[in-house]
């Protein structure tokens, strides 16, 4: 099979999986010959896509009736994006309050694959530079908020980042695994990350983590701004009060460290 007939072959399984968790979302327990009728496909297509699909939990299926409804692993794919809705939520205020502070771009940050990705943003209403971070993937080791979220990610997890070579954005951008591993050491150590310039010429930014109820680090808030009005000696100053509303925000999703 070709590489076009194979992907086209992936996506309509993928399509059909997806309709046949739609159809168990709206009408709970069903049978194989159901789901098939209801999806316009054979059986045997229903089946399979059943069968793997409650290998993954996605789908469970009752031993008596042989009839299928969706598996309790739905719930743990939603509660990732829960858990970002709830950040998302909760930080707004605590984001605006620090950006009235600061006179800075704030944003939240959490991780997707081997990226930070910007999920909320505030500008300073003083701003001239109409940057729109949101939705947008940074690298990790580049900026603070990346920094956060690799300094926080477990050990085996973040060995296996850094595995790669570290890409040079700046001529500051730390590519020494060495100096970045002192970096996040110190990161976890005082609370929150700095760059100077790492990612953009004349870019600074400060970043600390956002805990969850359970104390694992789920997102980072980030204030960063022209090297200008964010120079390295405002950096502790800084770095104080982005701890101060990642705590807030961390006692709101049920943090109590």
């Amino acid at each position: 099979m070709d590489t076009a007939k194979r992907r086209n072959t992936t996506v309509q399984s993928v399509d059909r999986a997806i309709s046949v968790m739609e159809f168990l979302a709206g009408n709970g327990w069903s049978g194989v010959t159901e789901v098939a009728s209801q999806i316009g496909i054979h059986k045997s297509t229903a089946y399979r896509l059943l069968t793997t699909l409650r290998d993954r939990g996605l789908v469970e299926q009752n031993a008596a009736t042989e009839k299928y409804r969706l598996g309790f692993g739905m719930v743990l794919l939603a509660g990732a994006v829960t858990a970002d809705l709830d950040v998302v939520r909760y930080a707004r205020p605590f984001c605006e309050r620090l950006c009235e502070q600061t006179d800075l771009t704030v944003t939240i940050s959490v991780l997707e694959g081997e990226d930070a990705v910007v999920i909320q943003q505030i500008m300073p209403t003083s701003s001239v530079v109409s940057v729109d971070w949101s939705g947008k993937h940074t690298p990790l080791h580049a900026t603070a908020d990346g920094k956060v979220l690799l300094a926080h990610m477990p050990e085996d997890q973040r060995r296996h980042v850094l595995e790669k070579p570290l890409d040079r954005f700046a001529e500051n951008t730390i590519v020494d695994l060495g100096v970045l591993q002192e970096q996040l050491e110190e990161i976890r150590a005082r609370g929150y990350a700095h760059t100077i310039e790492e990612l953009e010429v004349g870019l600074n930014a400060v970043g600390t983590p956002i805990h969850s109820a359970s104390g694992t680090v789920v997102a980072a808030i980030s204030v960063s701004g022209p090297a200008f009005r964010l120079p390295m000696e405002s950096i502790p100053e800084i770095g104080e009060l982005a701890k101060k509303s990642a705590a807030g925000i961390s006692r709101r999703l049920g943090f109590r460290g």
